[in-house]
């Protein structure tokens, strides 16, 4: 167990080393610090998401810092259906296909995100009443993206989100419309659309044993209606201070066994308290502010900021120890303040759950994830 005294000393020395407190001015050249996708190249595929901006790279800090760190990239909201097909009949592929390009131009991996998700419909979708409609959109809307972007895209999260946290399936409009089939549905279109693309689902808490279980009965009965799965995106959006490292090892194992690839898909940790003290991140859940909901809006004390690390420690340690079963880490945003963590469940909050600061500057986390490879800790993570 690491001794929490030292821990804090080299947080806060490497912090201050390098100018990467968050109230710091300093910028720091990405050539100034070791290379998360250079480290990890023999185990994993090191990814992160992208905002517009950033896909168009706009914003001149993370067209440095992304190309050094990552060679896989997702779009966190421009290929969702609200904006990539808002209105019927009508695509808007210019964000989409910028960011096929900057893959292209920068080699790296493109993960498509996503094709059918219940949140973040178009207007015209949530207003549909009858069942032929809505397998109309479903149908030209998977077909469409997916045979767009074949050979292109490397991996499609085919479906998001699709169970309740008991492993049932989640009451939305597909499941409503179309059936329990339509899970099989989506990923043979998919298969069709894009023959060259690895095909995922992708989900929050599928670690958790009721809802591991919902995922491996989704697993299975795609492979028994003869369609295929590539791999399954265990989310990863957990607290720093409490990583349920025994379920994703469990995880790890049992859909490995099932001979696809496991991915962390949206990895962050949150520091802030949770109003409901659980773990889910269904987008759609709201809370109201208040201060004692928000208790770091001057930046993170030395005490969390050890929490967070020795998170992270923990999690790449598990990560290396089944290397061979993990094909992807990606990170869900570039930097502390692209999180969608702070407007989530309560806006206006302050979150640090990323390995760089809201400067890009990497934090205490960085250096430890980092030597989690360099100086062979690859230890059991608890």
């Amino acid at each position: 167990m690491t001794n929490t005294f030292s821990f804090a000393s080299f947080a806060v020395s490497v912090c201050l080393a390098l100018a990467g407190c968050s109230n710091s001015k300093k910028a720091i050249s990405s050539s100034e610090i070791p290379s998360l996708k250079e480290t990890f190249q023999k185990d994993f595929i090191i990814g992160t998401a992208l905002n517009g901006q950033q896909i168009e790279e706009k914003e001149p800090n993370a067209a440095v810092l992304v190309p050094q760190q990552f060679n896989a990239i997702t779009p966190e909201n421009i290929m969702k259906a609200e904006i990539i097909h808002p209105e019927w009949g009508k695509y808007n592929f210019d964000l989409a296909d910028k960011i096929v390009a900057y893959g292209q131009k920068h080699k790296m991996e493109i993960n498509g995100h996503t094709l059918i998700w219940h949140s973040q419909l178009p207007a015209f979708v949530r207003r549909m009443k009858d069942a032929d409609s809505v397998r109309q959109f479903f149908t030209d809307h998977i077909t469409t993206i997916a045979s767009r972007y074949d050979g292109k895209i490397t991996t499609w999260d085919v479906v998001n989100e699709a169970l309740e946290e008991d492993g049932s399936l989640r009451k939305s409009i597909f499941l409503e419309k179309l059936g329990e089939d339509y899970i099989v549905d989506a990923f043979r279109l998919a298969q069709k659309a894009a023959p060259n693309s690895k095909l995922y689902y992708n989900d929050y808490n599928i670690e958790q044993p009721k809802k591991r279980a919902g995922t491996i009965a989704i697993i299975k009965k795609l492979k028994a209606a003869g369609v295929r799965i590539d791999g399954v995106g265990i989310q990863g959006h957990w607290k720093a201070y409490n990583v349920p490292l025994k379920d994703i090892e469990e995880s790890i194992l049992e859909y490995s066994a099932l001979g696809i690839e496991v991915m962390f898909t949206e990895l962050d940790l949150g520091v802030l308290p949770n109003p409901w003290d659980s773990d889910a991140a269904d987008v759609n859940m709201k809370a109201e502010y208040s201060a004692k909901m928000n208790p770091y809006p001057n930046g993170l004390p030395d005490s969390m900021q050890v929490k967070l690390t020795k998170g992270y420690e923990d999690l790449f340690n598990l990560f290396l120890k089944y290397k061979k079963e993990i094909s992807r880490i990606t990170f869900w945003g570039v930097n502390d303040g692209q999180s969608w963590l702070n407007g989530w469940p309560i806006r206006g909050r302050t979150n640090y759950p990323l390995l760089f600061d809201r400067e890009f500057k990497p934090k205490p986390a960085f250096y430890r994830v980092i030597e989690t490879k360099t100086k062979g800790s690859a230890k059991k993570a608890f």
